[in-house]
C-alpha cells in the first residue's frame, strides 16, 4: 500500500481500538448483575426467584475474546507503525514528511496574512463631531466644543515587497503540496493489511473469532 492508503489505515486501526476499549471500559459489559428476590422471607408459602439483568452489548458475553481482539490490533498498530516510520525516513524531504507537512502549514498561514496586508488600502474618512475641545466664550468662560475630525490611514510598509515575498511564499508552498502528495501516493509502506478498511467492527469481531484474520 502506499503512504497515504497506510495513513487511512492507520486510523481505521485507531478508531477500531477505540470502539474495543469503549465496551471494555463499560462496568455493565464486564460484569454479571443477579437479583434474588427474598420472597420466602415476606411469605413463607412463596418461593424465592433469581433473575439476570440483561447484558447491555451484544459482546458482553464475549469480555475475553474482546480483550484478547484489543491486543491484536495494537499488535497491527505497532507493525504499521513501523512500516511508515521507515518508509518517511526513506523520503527524499528536507525536514521529512511530518517536518514538510508542518513548515507548509506555516508557510499557507503566512502567505494568507501577507495577502490581507497587501490588500490593506489608504483610506481618509470624515468622523462628524468626532473630536472634542475646549474655548472660551465671551464671558470668559471656558466651555467644551465638538468638531469634525478627518481621519487618514496610509500604510507603513512596502507593499510592493510585502506582494513578492507573498508570491515567493505561496509558489513555495505549492511545490511542497505537490511533492508531499506525490510522497503519499508513490511511497511504498511495506505492511500487508488483515482486513478490509471498510468492514464494520462487528464483522471483523467475528472474522477474529472464527481465526479469518491472519495472525
Amino acid at each position: 500500500m502506499n503512504l497515504k492508503e497506510a495513513f487511512r489505515f492507520q486510523n481505521k486501526l485507531l478508531s477500531m481500538m477505540d470502539e474495543a476499549q469503549s465496551i471494555l471500559r463499560s462496568e455493565q459489559n464486564i460484569t454479571k448483575v443477579q437479583n434474588t428476590y427474598l420472597r420466602k422471607k415476606v411469605m413463607a408459602e412463596a418461593e424465592d426467584e433469581t433473575t439476570m439483568e440483561q447484558p447491555s452489548t451484544e459482546y458482553s458475553e464475549r469480555i475475553t475474546e474482546m480483550a484478547v481482539f484489543l491486543l491484536y490490533l495494537l499488535d497491527e498498530r505497532e507493525k504499521l507503525s513501523g512500516a511508515i516510520q521507515k518508509t518517511k525516513s526513506e523520503l527524499d524531504l528536507a525536514a521529512g514528511l511530518d517536518g514538510e507537512i508542518g513548515l507548509n502549514s506555516k508557510r499557507q498561514d503566512i502567505a494568507t496574512l501577507f495577502r490581507r496586508m497587501v490588500g490593506v488600502r489608504a483610506s481618509e474618512t470624515l468622523i462628524p463631531n468626532g473630536g472634542t475641545g475646549y474655548r472660551f466664550n465671551n464671558e470668559g468662560n471656558q466651555v467644551a466644543y465638538r468638531c469634525d475630525v478627518k481621519r487618514g490611514v496610509t500604510i507603513n510598509f512596502d507593499r510592493n515587497k510585502i506582494r513578492k515575498l507573498c508570491r515567493d511564499l505561496s509558489r513555495k508552498a505549492d511545490e511542497t503540496s505537490n511533492a508531499l502528495d506525490a510522497a503519499l501516493v508513490n511511497a511504498r509502506v511495506e505492511y500487508t493489511s488483515p482486513f478490509d478498511v471498510n468492514d464494520t467492527f462487528t464483522e471483523l469481531f467475528e472474522d477474529y473469532l472464527e481465526g479469518k484474520l491472519p495472525a
